[in-house]
């Protein structure tokens, strides 16, 4: 059986679909060996792969990173740059002596990597013929630049005119050679390190680089571009386990009762402040006849203070099993999580600040799933009103039961194995 390299970078929003994927290649009878944080080895470990630790700059503590101002609104170009810069690019080093080392002692047929493992990208522009095929899982929204898609980070819908196209030009170049152009720089000085060339394109759009680039979201959840690169194929979501199992909490039968169930949540990383979303949401909510369920993403629930009547909380909970019990998602807008709902055919209220949320919280308006606030700290009036309207509008649920059923037909999973083969096969002919 062939032997995989999986690569992810230590966040748990971008491990945990890796290791879904490497658990199903594991099932299946691969051989799969997982480079990412140190924190991860158990989880690795769990679904019977071999774990590789990142060092140095590159095995940071994804519970330590905070996205948002102190405003929750969208954070400065400025500080996206240096949160790139930091989170991102800086790593480069330590990820490609990972790979390079894993490469060196065994061998593997193929590598796939989390679309953001940008420790890769010197392989990249390596010779095909001298290194294993290497494709990516995107894990977040899809960055490649086009005049159909405005610039990451802005949150802006795609362009329907030919003056959309031109702002969206002129947005690009402005990202590119502006804003961004120390990023670039940084990446291609560490590129020359590693006795690379510099990179012939912008650094985000380095998914054109790849072999195979698998993005895990629907087609329909994505901005049309006319000039995608043709590696990229959209495979649909992966739904992973929860990192951390914990037993079911003492009032879960309470999710069968009549009410409808609004769940949510800040996520794992941008949970240090529950007055962003979380606090707003059970105060918006607390006289309304739903209940409310709230995950502070491992934060003590005591953070949340006195729960109203109709709220209930755990700091992690099943999403396989909670998802099918839920009838509105209120969320910070991270990526996994939205694609999650949309596999269960949930309506999302998207309050996004920070990163690719606002162009995640876009796509949730875009696509006709959901509502985008607009905002990383809405007001409680601002989150009644959105979510009184995906409960009493069938339009939002029709068109995320539509989603939900385009996702079980790509057949995820099944997917991802036959592009490896299909990579590898095409490797041994040549």
């Amino acid at each position: 059986m062939p032997r995989y390299l999986l690569c992810s970078t230590p966040i748990q929003g971008h491990v945990a679909p890796m290791l879904a994927i490497g658990r199903r290649l594991v099932e299946r009878g691969h051989v799969v060996t997982m480079i990412t944080g140190t924190r991860f080895r158990g989880a690795v470990e769990g679904i019977g792969a071999e774990h590789r630790p990142l060092k140095g700059a590159a095995d940071y503590d994804d519970q330590t990173l905070q996205e948002d101002d102190e405003e929750g609104q969208k954070l400065s170009l400025r500080l996206i740059r240096e949160g790139m810069e930091t989170i991102f690019v800086l790593p480069i080093p330590e990820q490609a002596d990972a790979i390079s080392r894993a490469m060196d002692d065994l061998a593997p047929d193929a590598i796939l990597v989390d679309s953001a493992f940008m420790g890769v990208i010197p392989f990249l522009l390596d010779a095909p013929a001298t290194r294993p095929p290497v494709l990516a899982a995107g894990v977040v929204p899809l960055s490649q630049s086009s005049a159909d898609v405005g610039p990451i980070g802005l949150g802006l819908p795609p362009a329907t005119s030919m003056a959309g196209r031109l702002r969206n030009r002129a947005l690009n170049a402005l990202l590119a050679n502006v804003v961004f152009r120390p990023v670039q720089q940084l990446a291609d000085r560490i590129l020359e390190d590693l006795g690379r060339p510099p990179l012939d394109i912008f650094v985000f759009d380095f998914s054109r680089l790849f072999d195979r680039f698998l993005q895990l979201s629907p087609p329909e959840f994505e901005y049309p571009r006319r000039d995608l690169s043709a590696n990229v194929r959209f495979v649909g979501t992966v739904l992973p386990a929860a990192l951390i199992e914990a037993p079911l909490p003492g009032w879960w039968s309470e999710l069968d009762d009549e009410r409808p169930v609004v769940h949510v949540s800040q996520g794992t990383i941008d949970n240090h402040d529950f007055g962003l979303l979380v606090g707003p949401t059970l105060e918006a909510l607390a006289r309304t006849d739903v209940l409310v369920v709230a995950a502070t993403g491992g934060r003590p629930i005591e953070e949340l203070g006195s729960l109203p009547t109709n709220a209930r909380a755990a700091e992690f909970l099943p999403y396989d099993l909670l998802f099918p019990k839920t009838d509105v998602f209120v969320t910070n807008a991270g990526f996994g999580g939205v694609q999650y709902a949309l596999s269960h055919g949930v309506p999302v209220v998207a309050a996004g600040a920070g990163a690719d949320k606002p162009d995640v919280a876009m796509r949730v308006q875009w696509s006709g799933v959901g509502l985008n606030l607009k905002t990383g700290r809405p007001t409680p009036d601002a989150i009644r009103s959105a979510v009184d309207r995906l409960l009493g509008e069938p339009g939002f649920r029709l068109r995320a039961r539509e989603l939900a059923a385009h996702i079980a037909e790509l057949r995820t999973l099944d997917v991802i194995e036959e592009e490896l083969a299909t990579a590898v096969s095409a490797r041994r002919s040549s």
